[in-house]
């Protein structure tokens, strides 16, 4: 994390978002690119998502084995996209997530890569083939859907917090 451009900003982004999904019952998964060589998760996700497995393939979603958006059991083809680095692993997972049918959102402000230039070309790409550019504030708030209940005041506080 130390290398990514605005490494602090994306993990903070990251972390509201675990937090909004845990408190909506939002399903969260998270995998770990080659941990023995590039490190662990850092400490501020890892506790917030105690399994990760260990990958090699760039994309998390054959890591998974996720399959078809219309094959799966619980219904779901949205799937927001976070993490490092854009132009790797978050391209690559969104890519085939497109190809399996899911539509696929990515919080721009909560993606990094090493270098700006790379990150860039990766948003742009995505967008080409159909992902969704958005930010992490506004997949909270689609998450909670409407103000006045609960859940909108835990939100809140996420967002709050973060001004």
């Amino acid at each position: 994390m130390p290398v990514i451009h605005n490494s602090e900003e994306v993990v903070a982004n990251c972390a509201k978002l675990i937090a909004a999904a845990n408190s909506l019952h939002v399903p969260v998964t998270a995998t770990e690119q080659y941990p023995k060589g590039l490190g662990p998760t850092i400490p501020q996700l890892a506790t917030t998502i105690p399994h990760r497995p260990e990958k090699l393939d760039f994309s998390c979603s054959r890591c998974l084995g996720w399959g078809l958006a219309q094959d799966d059991p619980a219904g779901r083809f949205r799937v927001v996209v976070a993490g490092i680095e854009a132009h790797v692993c978050v391209l690559q997972t969104a890519m085939d997530l497109l190809a399996a049918g899911f539509r696929v959102y990515i919080p721009v402000d909560a993606v990094g890569s090493r270098k700006t230039l790379d990150r860039d070309i990766a948003l742009q790409r995505l967008t080409a083939a159909g992902a969704i550019l958005t930010t992490y504030e506004s997949v909270l708030f689609e998450w909670c859907e409407r103000a006045g209940s609960p859940d909108f005041k835990q939100i809140s506080k996420l967002i709050v917090r973060a001004n």
